[in-house]
């Protein structure tokens, strides 16, 4: 019997040939019902959401996700197309903002800091994780939201003001371009904690034989650890990108709550998680407690697509890094 028919043994196989171990019963058991309150977990919550959002998805449909509206005609007509592109461009902005600079927090700490500077500065990175949100979106109102006001929100629209992201001028703190930059902050430590991870892990004698061979530091790194690393790369990306689009609290402190869609990120908006987290606890209607749980269950397909996406985009990028 070969090993992979070994393995797929149960404990009734391994009982009917003697070699039955109750350690071996408990361990499946335990084992498959982790697995499977995990399934079970999902399903109820995913039951749970679309049975109290049901009345709003019977009432306005796919139509839902076309609308800009939001509790005009008596609190009767609600719509979550504002909050999708809400949701996009701080999501997005936040990822390509944050993709360059963790790359580069990454390559400095395995490759190129004194291991004295990796002691110190890769804890403290990965410590921005582990501030609460609530207190990054104070931080956002205190401190980022009027240096954005201030001075580069100015420095920005004087520069590119020609780009219609940048067209006007800040007027206050809370704004999409400040909830970017919170977002950002929340993305890094993430990505570069786990890039940093897989370029500890390029084996050492596949960049030492590229220097031998007259390589630059620099084309190691693009010819070496970044094929090398490329999937985790993509997967670290996609896990970062579903952290901007599930948070809720800090956002809401920062983007204004506004029911808008602008070209300019200096205008206030608002996301589908922040409105979430603005609203549910005061909400006057039952339709509107039922709209809100329409957008999360927007919220939930974008979840789904985003791990999706990342399966596909790693196992192409894998089966490619083995063809080769």
């Amino acid at each position: 019997m070969s090993v992979a028919q070994e393995r797929a043994t149960g404990p009734a196989a391994l009982q009917r040939r003697g070699r039955f171990r109750p350690g071996d019963a408990i361990l499946y058991v335990v084992a498959c019902a982790a697995a499977l309150t995990g399934v079970v977990l999902l399903a109820l919550i995913t039951r749970e959401v679309l049975t109290e959002a049901w009345p709003a998805m019977q009432k306005f449909g796919l139509g839902f996700l076309t609308t800009q509206a939001w509790g005009d005609h008596h609190n009767t007509l609600f719509g979550a197309k504002s909050f999708i592109y809400g949701t996009v461009v701080t999501s997005f902005g936040a990822l390509l903002i944050a993709t360059p600079i963790s790359l580069a927090i990454a390559l400095f700490l395995s490759e190129l800091a004194p291991r004295w500077i990796r002691r110190v500065v890769a804890p403290l990175i990965e410590l921005l994780a582990a501030i609460p949100s609530v207190v990054l979106g104070l931080w956002g109102i205190l401190v980022l939201g009027p240096f954005v006001t201030g001075t580069l929100g100015p420095g920005l629209h004087g520069t590119l003001g020609w780009l219609p992201i940048f067209s006007t001028e800040p007027t206050v703190g809370s704004n999409m371009f400040a909830a970017i930059l919170i977002l950002t902050v929340m993305i890094i430590p993430i990505v570069s904690s786990i890039c940093r991870e897989l370029f500890a892990s390029v084996p050492q004698e596949l960049k030492d034989g590229a220097l031998a061979l007259g390589a630059t530091r620099w084309e190691v790194v693009r010819g070496v650890v970044f094929p090398y690393a490329r999937a985790g790369i993509a997967a670290a990306l996609i896990l970062g990108l579903g952290r901007a689009v599930g948070e809720a609290i800090a956002v809401t402190q920062v983007i204004g709550s506004r029911v808008a869609i602008n070209s300019s990120l200096f205008e206030q908006g608002d996301t589908l998680a922040s409105r979430i987290a603005g609203q549910y606890q005061g909400a006057d209607t039952a339709l509107q407690i039922a709209s809100l749980v329409y957008l999360a269950v927007i919220l939930l397909v974008f979840s789904l697509i985003a791990n999706l996406a990342a399966q596909l985009i790693v196992r192409r990028v894998a089966g490619r890094h083995q063809i080769r």
